[in-house]
C-alpha cells in the first residue's frame, strides 16, 4: 500500500509539473508559468511517463487487491496515451512538430485562473500577469518546435491566437475593476505579448505546410487502444454503419409522424422538417440579444432537475453547482455548439462545472426549444456535470483525475434517449426525439471520420450514406458526410472537423461508449430485476455507474462483475 501511495503521489506530481495540467487538476503549482512547448520538453515528458509505466509494472507484482490493480491499469492507459502523443510520427516527423498549439496552450491556464479559481483576485491577476509576460519566450519556443505544420492545424492556431486579445481585454477590464496594484505592469506585459503574437502569426503563416496528417495503421490502432476501446477498425466501421442505418430509419418514421401532425407536404424531407421545427420552436430573444439564450438554458436546467427529483431518477448530491456562460471568442474555433469544463478533480469544496454555449448568428437555429433540453441533459444534470462532479468525490484520486471519454460520452448520449423515454418532453416527445436523432447521427459520422482522419483511408467513410463530393480534400469529404446525416450548419461542421482532426480517437468514443453503456445497463437489469423494478432499478444502475469513478466502460464492466452487479 505504501508503494502504491508513493506511485500515486509521483503520478500526480508528474501531471502537475505541466503548468496547465496543475490548474486542470485543481492544484496550486506552477501558477506563474506557461507550458514548455519545446521538443526537448516533449521528449522529457514522454520519458517521465514511461518511467511511471515501469513503476506500474513492478507494483502489479506486489498486490492482488482488485481496486488497486484497477487503478494501476487506468494509470497505465493514461500514461501510454501521453507517451504515444509525444512519440508518434507521420511525414517522417513527430506529430507535435506539425501541430501548432500556441493559442490553446496560452489561453487554457490563463482562462482557468480568470474564471475558475476561488483565490482573491489580486493573487490570480499576479499569476496571469506573469504568464502573459512569458508569452514571447513561449512563442519563440513553439516556433522552434514546428516543422511543416498541418495546414488545417495551422489555420486553427492562427484563428485561436488572433482572438487572444479579447481575453486580454477582459482581464484588463477586470484588473481595473479590482484596482489591481500591478495594473500598469499587466498592461505592459500585454503590449509585449500582442507584439509577439502578431510576429508569431506572421511567421507561422509563412511556414511551409502539409495537407497530410494520417498515421500509420500501427499508430492509429495504438490511439484507439489507449482510449480503452477493444474493437477492431472493421468492427468500428460496422458499428457506425449499423447505427446510422437504424437511426435513419427512426428519423424516417418520425418524419412521417410529424409531417402529418403539422400538416406538411407528404414528401417533406427530414432536412426540411428540421428547418421547419427549428423555426417553429425558435426561442424569443430579449431585446434581440443572443446572450439572452443563456437565461433560457438556465431555466431549462432547473426544470430538468425538478423532473429528476420528482421521479427520483438520479442521485444528485448537494455540494455541486453548474455555471452556464457564453463561449469566449478565443474558444469558438474548437467548441462547435456547447461544451463543459468539468469540476477540477483535486480541488476541495463545491464541485463546480462551467458550461460554454457558442452563440453566433449562424448557429442560432440550433438553440431552440427542442434542442436546448437535449443540450442541457447532455452537458449538465444528469449528464457530464453530474457524472464528473460525482467522480470528483471518489475516494481514489486516480478515478478522479483520469478522464475516460467513452464512459463520459456513452453516459450522456444514453441519457438523451432515456430522459425522453421517461416523458420529460411531454407532448413534444416526438419533436424532441426527431431533433435528437438528427443530432445524434453525429456520433455515427464521428466514428467514420475519426477512422478516416486516423488512417487516411476513404473506405471508412463508406457507412451507407451516399456522398456526392469528388475530391481528395479530407475535410470536404468528411464535412459532406457530417452535414448530410445531421443537417448541421456549415459553421458547426467546420468547427466539428477542427476538433475531430486534433483530438484523435476521442470522436469515436461517443458511439462506442453509447453502445457499451446501454449493454452494461441491460446486463445490470437482467441481473438485478428479480429484486428491483421500474424507476427503482434505473436509479440503482445510475447510482452504481456514477459511484464507480472515471474509467473506460470495458474496465467498468469488470468492476460491476467484481461487485456482482452483472
Amino acid at each position: 500500500m505504501e508503494q502504491y501511495q508513493i506511485f500515486e503521489t509521483d503520478l500526480i506530481n508528474f501531471l502537475a509539473s505541466d503548468p496547465n495540467g496543475s490548474l486542470a487538476l485543481g492544484i496550486a503549482k506552477n501558477l506563474n508559468d506557461l507550458p514548455d512547448p519545446s521538443l526537448e520538453s516533449c521528449s522529457a515528458r514522454a520519458k517521465q511517463a514511461q518511467d511511471l509505466i515501469n513503476q506500474i509494472s513492478q507494483l502489479k507484482q506486489t498486490t492482488t487487491d482488485f481496486e488497486l490493480l484497477t487503478d494501476l491499469r487506468l494509470s497505465e492507459l493514461h500514461l501510454n496515451k501521453i507517451v504515444h502523443r509525444y512519440q508518434r510520427q507521420f511525414n517522417d516527423r513527430l506529430e507535435v512538430a506539425q501541430h501548432p498549439t500556441a493559442g490553446g496552450d496560452i489561453s487554457e491556464g490563463i482562462f482557468t485562473l480568470f474564471i475558475d479559481d476561488p483565490r482573491p483576485a489580486g493573487d490570480r491577476l499576479e499569476n496571469i500577469s506573469s504568464r502573459i509576460a512569458n508569452i514571447p519566450t513561449f512563442l519563440h519556443s513553439m516556433l522552434g518546435r514546428l516543422d511543416t505544420p498541418v495546414k488545417r492545424w495551422q489555420a486553427i492556431d492562427l484563428e485561436t491566437v488572433a482572438v487572444l486579445p479579447t481575453l486580454f481585454k477582459a482581464i484588463t477590464d477586470w484588473a481595473s475593476e479590482q484596482k489591481f496594484n500591478g495594473l500598469n505592469e499587466l498592461k505592459k506585459h500585454i503590449a509585449q505579448a500582442d507584439t509577439a503574437l502578431n510576429q508569431y502569426q506572421r511567421q507561422l503563416n509563412q511556414l511551409s505546410t502539409t495537407e497530410h496528417f494520417a498515421l500509420s495503421i500501427d499508430d492509429a490502432q495504438q490511439v484507439v487502444r489507449n482510449h480503452g476501446i477493444e474493437l477492431s477498425f472493421s468492427e468500428l466501421k460496422t458499428l457506425a454503419a449499423d447505427f446510422l442505418h437504424s437511426t435513419q430509419q427512426q428519423i424516417g418514421e418520425l418524419t412521417q409522424t410529424l409531417t402529418k401532425k403539422y400538416q406538411l407536404a407528404a414528401d417533406t424531407s427530414p432536412e426540411a422538417l428540421q428547418q421547419f421545427l427549428n423555426k417553429h420552436y425558435q426561442v424569443e430573444l430579449i431585446d434581440n440579444k443572443l446572450h439572452s439564450i443563456i437565461d433560457i438554458y438556465k431555466q431549462e436546467n432547473k426544470k430538468i432537475i425538478d423532473f429528476i427529483n420528482q421521479h427520483n431518477l438520479f442521485p444528485i448530491f448537494a455540494d455541486q453547482q453548474m455555471l452556464i456562460e457564453q463561449t469566449p471568442k478565443f474558444l469558438e474555433p474548437v467548441i462547435p455548439a456547447g461544451a463543459m469544463r468539468s469540476p477540477l478533480p483535486l480541488r476541495e469544496g463545491t464541485r463546480t462545472s462551467l458550461i460554454h454555449l457558442t452563440l453566433r448568428e449562424d448557429l442560432i437555429d440550433e438553440h431552440n426549444k427542442l434542442g436546448i433540453p437535449v443540450m442541457m441533459i447532455h452537458e449538465g444534470i444528469p449528464g457530464h456535470h453530474l457524472q464528473l462532479a460525482t467522480s470528483a468525490t471518489h475516494n481514489s484520486k486516480i478515478r478522479r483525475i483520469l478522464f475516460a471519454p467513452e464512459q463520459a460520452e456513452g453516459w450522456t448520449t444514453m441519457l438523451e434517449d432515456y430522459m425522453l423515454d421517461m416523458g420529460y418532453m411531454g407532448d413534444l416527445t416526438d419533436e424532441a426525439r426527431f431533433i435528437a436523432k438528427r443530432e445524434i447521427c453525429r456520433i455515427g459520422a464521428r466514428v467514420a471520420i475519426d477512422l478516416f482522419f486516423l488512417t487516411g483511408d476513404k473506405q471508412y467513410l463508406d457507412v451507407g450514406i451516399p456522398l456526392q463530393t469528388k475530391t481528395d480534400d479530407p475535410f470536404r469529404l468528411a464535412g459532406e458526410l457530417l452535414q448530410v446525416v445531421t443537417g448541421f450548419t456549415s459553421g458547426r461542421v467546420q468547427a466539428e472537423l477542427n476538433w475531430y482532426s486534433s483530438e484523435r480517437g476521442y470522436p469515436m468514443c461517443y458511439l462506442v461508449g453509447n453502445q457499451l453503456v446501454w449493454q452494461l445497463k441491460q446486463d445490470f437489469i437482467k441481473k438485478q430485476q428479480s429484486s428491483l423494478s421500474g424507476k427503482t432499478l434505473d436509479r440503482a444502475f445510475h447510482q452504481a455507474f456514477l459511484s464507480t469513478g472515471n474509467m473506460p466502460v470495458s474496465i467498468m464492466r469488470e468492476v460491476f462483475a467484481h461487485q456482482q452487479l452483472i
